[in-house]
């Protein structure tokens, strides 16, 4: 058997990002760009007012108050998106909205509230400052400044601020592609009543959703026979329309299992048995003339999951432009004993809690069998435990990685530099033996 660190590094090192491309605005969601981002334009374009109210000299209103306001002639209205450029004559006011440009020779606007609203003629109750409620040209952002870096992730913020600055696209590594192919003879679609011998494909669902969840691209063909002819034609349709594809079921011993059979007479995949509980039978390799990562992964829903979780996730990261591990594993501190097998790492199912500062704690989640989906379901998280550890004891710290990418649990303290509790944690040796290609 192979160390866990030992099969993740072999995938890490093998996967690289997405070639670049160029995408529309409204296609990068989610994407990582490719190059820095600079702005086109200054932030705000021009002078513009922060409030509803009067643009004016603010030496104009010096000495004003309640009880002695000072008169102005109202010149006209100025609303936003008025693109006339006006021009306040000293003594004078112009009505100003939100957002609208501020008037040539004008330094200072006074709200509204501090007036009493005149249309043609205004009463200014409090004097201004010289540069009150007036948003500088440029003082957001400059023209020609860096505003995004290469790697950032675009979402809705950064999404918005490459627009307001004057693009309407962006080089991005483009979201992968993923297909999970779920294997099986015994296998029936979701919302079917199974018969004797039969069993709903639960693992595609699951893992396309896990996949969706990072924020990739899934989609899903169930149902597929253990027959090797149909497995090798079911891959090869595969490959024209997916950057990685996910196989669960048919990749253990048995005498059945067609998806083993197929991809080891390509030669590229390599089949392991990982030392870890679940997920023991493991496979990766490429496939086609583009070299598209193939992951197997073992039927047992738990294993999937946890297999996905482990291996699976990280490489589609890479592959997305992002960093492999976007969240460390936290400490947390086992509510109960729990053995562990020997020689082996373990990746049990918690229910994690949290009390004010307190340090996490952990308690499993259900039983731990590979085959066992109410605590899949009910887990916040799975407790690491390493292979030269055989009994958890109440007490004891413990890893914890979050699934479905989050952190356990609000009161966290993070593993850091890839050491936890005096031994390395399986996702920083791996990245060390990988390198940082990509």
């Amino acid at each position: 058997m192979i160390a866990v660190e030992e099969h993740l590094a072999r995938i890490l090192a093998t996967v690289r990002p997405l070639p670049a491309t160029r995408r529309a605005l409204d296609g990068a969601q989610g994407c990582v760009l490719a190059e820095d981002l600079r702005s086109r334009v200054s932030l705000p374009g021009f002078d513009n007012s922060a409030m509803d109210g009067y643009a004016l000299l603010a030496s104009d209103t010096e000495g004003a108050s309640e009880s002695s306001p000072v008169h102005l002639p109202v010149d006209g209205d100025i609303a936003a998106g008025d693109t006339t450029r006006h021009r306040l004559r000293a003594g004078h006011s112009f009505r100003i909205m939100t957002g609208a440009p501020v008037p040539e020779g004008a330094d200072a606007v006074v709200p509204v509230e501090q007036s009493d609203g005149g249309v043609v003629r205004v009463a200014i109750h409090h004097g201004a400052a010289h540069g009150a409620h007036i948003r500088a040209r440029g003082e957001d952002v400059g023209e020609g400044q860096v505003v995004l870096r290469a790697g950032t992730r675009l979402g809705p913020r950064q999404l918005a601020l490459a627009a307001a600055v004057g693009h309407g696209d962006a080089l991005v590594v483009p979201l992968p592609r993923v297909v999970v192919v779920s294997t099986g003879d015994e296998l029936i679609p979701p919302g079917s009543v199974p018969g004797f011998g039969q069993v709903v494909d639960s693992n595609g669902p699951m893992l396309a959703a896990a996949a969706r969840d990072l924020g990739v691209v899934a989609s899903r063909v169930g149902g597929v026979a253990d027959e090797p002819d149909t497995v090798a034609r079911v891959l090869r349709q595969q490959l024209s329309r997916a950057d990685a594809i996910v196989t669960t079921g048919g990749v253990s011993m048995g005498a059945y299992d067609a998806v083993k059979a197929v991809l080891s007479e390509l030669g590229t995949v390599q089949f392991d048995r990982v030392a870890m509980q679940p997920g023991k039978p493991q496979g990766f390799g490429v496939l086609g003339a583009e070299a598209v990562p193939v992951f197997t992964l073992p039927g047992n829903p738990v294993s999937s999951l946890v297999s996905f979780e482990v291996f699976v996730a990280p490489a589609l990261r890479r592959m997305a432009g992002r960093a492999p591990f976007e969240t460390a594993p936290v400490i947390a501190r086992a509510d109960e004993g729990f053995r562990s097998p020997a020689a082996k790492t373990q990746f049990a199912r918690v229910v994690v809690t949290s009390h004010d500062s307190e340090q996490l704690r952990v308690r499993l989640a259900g039983g731990q069998g590979s085959h066992v989906l109410g605590s899949l379901a009910d887990a916040h998280g799975l407790a690491v435990v390493p292979p030269d550890v055989t009994q958890v004891e109440a007490g004891d710290e413990i890893l914890v990685l979050g699934l479905d990418g989050t952190n356990p649990g609000d009161h966290v303290h993070v593993a850091t530099a890839g050491e936890t509790v005096g031994r390395p944690w399986f996702g920083a040796a791996a990245l060390a033996a990988a390198g940082s290609a990509g």
